[in-house]
């Protein structure tokens, strides 16, 4: 099985983090995010990468020239000159992907287990996670009186997008010429029942969207892959 990393965006809410390097090439714990990524989708024995590339593809391109064959995989590189929108990405790959494969943003720190992603009669599946609340939270009992305060607590009754697919090569003929696919194929696909969400609990998930993000995941990190 391929996996498709998209890494075109401009991590703008990360700079100066990013000022001279794509999202990806972010350092957390030593590591860049792209660096974890391969790690963690060797572990379910992928070995074959195409990585979309927009913003500092160039600094991008160099990375992967010298650290393909000390990862021991295979990685192909497709540039824009204009961005296209992960929908306009992707479908650029309609020639080089002939079978199922992962699809994952190119600024997420997860564990979860992409092989328990099927699909059936579905074109794509969409992993999902429980909502980790930005706050904390203040309990009260019925007299209005505090009993309790959880830091970021999870909120198992909300799920949302955790940026990793597994598509069949049928998404193909569903995908634009440029725009989001969450903004325009995946409500076409749910429309349809084409669409399944997959439920993961007691995973590791992260977006890396802002410094604080950074911070918190170069201590996280490190515990979660130790065994990896």
């Amino acid at each position: 099985m391929k996996a498709v990393i998209l890494a075109g965006g401009f991590g703008k809410r990360l700079r100066p983090l990013t000022d001279d390097k794509p999202k990806p090439l972010v350092e957390i714990a030593g590591k860049p995010i792209l660096e974890w990524q391969i790690i963690w989708l060797k572990s379910f024995g992928i070995s074959s990468f195409f990585i979309l590339a927009g913003y500092r593809k160039d600094v991008l391109i160099e990375w992967v020239s010298k650290n393909q064959e000390r990862l021991g995989v295979s990685i192909a590189i497709m540039t824009e000159e204009e961005p296209l929108g992960t929908g306009g990405a992707i479908k650029r790959l309609k020639d080089f992907i002939s079978e199922e494969f992962i699809v994952t943003n190119g600024d997420i720190l997860t564990n979860l287990d992409v092989s328990r992603i099927k699909l059936n009669e579905c074109i794509v599946g969409i992993a999902l996670v429980p909502l980790r609340s930005p706050y904390g939270v203040v309990q009260i009992d019925k007299d209005g009186k505090v009993t309790r305060f959880v830091e970021k607590p999870i909120l198992k009754e909300y799920w949302i997008n955790a940026g990793v697919y597994l598509m069949k090569p049928e998404i193909f003929e569903y995908l634009p010429e440029k725009g989001d696919i969450e903004k325009t194929t995946f409500p076409l696909l749910a429309e349809k029942g084409l669409l399944k969400g997959v439920t993961f609990e007691n995973v590791y998930w992260r977006s890396i969207d802002t410094i604080k993000d950074y911070e918190e995941a170069s201590v996280e990190i490190p515990e979660i892959f130790k065994k990896v």
